[in-house]
């Protein structure tokens, strides 16, 4: 049986801005919470699917890096990247370190794209998602704070389930 450690929970943030502010601070509230999930593993403990799905933590971290990328550069700048693969399935090079700056570089971008977007109201360069809708700046922005949050939910338990850390 794991032992349980606990970390300290942090509230959520306090943001009396205009909405595009607010929402970019919800967004990197949840983004922490990934990050602090994944920080500290071993690959052993980050690869280690916790539910039947095959989910891992660093599967989790590998999908939302290809969810910042598709949404931010891809569909709202309208950026000529590489259509990324949203599975979860890691290589062998798949390690710790990779995946984490993976994922820091593309919330970088993302947020450089976000502040240059000077109104929520306007919309993606490129149809996109499942409806294949040209979406506002404010739906991609709403869109990530769902995707991250659930995936935030999915990555602390597997984090409980592989050492017993729970908290933010």
């Amino acid at each position: 049986m794991t032992q349980t450690r606990r970390r300290g929970d942090v509230g959520p943030p306090g943001s009396d801005s205009d909405e595009k502010s607010t929402l970019l601070t919800f967004l990197n509230y949840v983004r922490e919470a990934v990050v602090a999930k994944a920080q500290g593993l071993d690959d052993r403990q980050g690869r280690t699917p916790g539910v039947p799905s095959g989910t891992s933590v660093f599967g989790l971290v590998k999908h939302l890096t290809a969810a910042e990328l598709y949404w931010f550069a891809w569909a709202f700048e309208g950026a000529d990247v590489e259509h990324p693969d949203f599975g979860m399935d890691l290589s062998e090079g798949d390690t710790a370190d990779s995946l984490l700056a993976a994922y820091l570089v593309a919330i970088e971008r993302s947020n450089e794209i976000i502040k240059r977007c000077d109104n929520v109201n306007r919309p993606c360069a490129r149809a996109a998602g499942q409806a294949g809708a040209v979406r506002p700046m404010r739906w991609v922005l709403v869109h990530m704070i769902e995707e991250t949050a659930r995936h935030a939910g999915h990555a602390d338990i597997l984090r409980e389930q592989a050492d017993g850390s729970i908290g933010r």
